[in-house]
């Protein structure tokens, strides 16, 4: 398994992962990143989360968008995956197993993509980035939410080292996929934030 990708731990924690602190925490974050997209997309037909990881932001953004054709999830953990299949009762909502690199979705097929926490796991973050943008229709909208600051700037010189951890380096990124230039956010707490990006027409 590529570097950064943490599967083997997402995996361990997929059964309890919406319990106790960190699901507490992980569902606040969830709850602002989907008030943030349907702010930024009124009424998509289709909707995807990369790194979904039991679907709690899908299951939000169901609610929230009842006249959606689809809603899919990726992730590359399998026990997540698992655990978003078990949970979920909406027919509109599909989970596959699989990464941000290599999306299996036909090119300008959603309509939004959204991503909570999951870009700083991707192993090449450009590859994930430029999938999004071909996924989505000209027009369609990412919202990407991870840790965003310049407080992480000594990480990049240890285990985190040549990752976009700041807005300047995901802003660099996003713009070589093929977005146009991000509108940033503050999310939650210092360090999370939110980009929210145009795929090109």
């Amino acid at each position: 398994m590529p570097a950064y990708r943490d599967v083997g731990a997402f995996d361990d924690r997929a059964r309890s992962y919406d319990q106790g602190r960190r699901g507490r925490l992980h569902h606040a974050i969830s709850d602002r990143t989907a008030a943030l997209a349907t702010a930024t997309a009124a009424a998509p037909q289709r909707v995807l989360d990369v790194g979904c990881g039991t679907g709690y932001l899908l299951r939000v953004l169901a609610g929230r968008y009842p006249g959606a054709q689809e809603l899919a999830g990726i992730d590359a953990a399998p026990n997540m995956i698992q655990t978003a299949k078990r949970l979920t009762e909406d027919e509109r909502l599909s989970f596959v197993t699989g990464v941000a690199e290599h999306l299996p979705y036909d090119d300008a097929s959603m309509d939004l993509v959204v991503s909570s926490t999951s870009f700083d796991h991707w192993s090449d973050q450009g590859a994930g980035l430029a999938e999004c943008a071909r996924v989505l229709r000209p027009g369609g909208h990412l919202v990407l939410v991870d840790q965003f600051s310049q407080w992480l700037i000594p990480t990049l010189a240890a285990g985190r080292r040549g990752k976009a951890r700041t807005r300047r380096r995901a802003s660099a990124l996003l713009l070589g996929a093929g977005f146009d230039r991000p509108d940033w956010h503050h999310l939650y707490a210092v360090i999370i934030n939110a980009a929210v990006a145009t795929r090109s027409s």
